[in-house]
């Protein structure tokens, strides 16, 4: 991360005396986008730099999904699993999805192709259910929906 402080010294002289808290989630994307992950030594080094308490920086990096604590495959699954979801089917994807990667949430292949999450509300709500594989969403999803889904994934990586 201490690569990266002259950069985070630009984006710091924009903002007042006293509001370093606010370049915790800037600071913390441009960390994950360097290294792929935020590691337990950026928060020490982040919370050097910022000033702020370490908890801060690890109740942004646990409220938000988009921030991981360790490395992740080339394709990240993210299944919603909160309320609306799980009404539709959500549990049974689960299910399916860890039947067919062999893992379990919070794992990753052995070949490191695909992660394996589940996460709170993805705001998609009424075509549920639904899943984020990195940046993109596959809504109203089944069983054989996310058989293709992977298959693509698989043929896209030469797997």
């Amino acid at each position: 991360m201490k690569h990266l402080i002259p950069e985070f010294e630009v984006w710091k002289k924009r903002y007042p005396a006293g509001f370093e808290s606010s370049l915790v989630i800037p600071c913390c994307r441009r960390i994950q986008e360097d290294r792929g992950y935020v590691a337990d030594e950026d928060i020490a080094d982040l919370t050097q730099y910022l000033g702020v308490p370490r908890i801060q920086i690890e109740e942004v990096l646990a409220f938000y999904t988009q921030f991981r604590r360790k490395p992740i495959g080339q394709w990240h699954v993210q299944l919603c699993h909160n309320v609306s979801c799980s009404m539709r089917g959500a549990e049974g994807l689960l299910a399916h999805l860890r039947n067919k990667l062999g893992v379990g949430p919070g794992q990753t292949t052995p070949d490191g192709k695909f992660t394996l999450s589940t996460v709170e509300c993805l705001a998609s709500c009424g075509t549920a259910p639904m899943l984020m594989v990195n940046d993109s969403y596959y809504e109203n999803l089944d069983t054989a929906k996310v058989d293709a889904l992977l298959a693509g994934l698989s043929a896209e990586n030469g797997a």
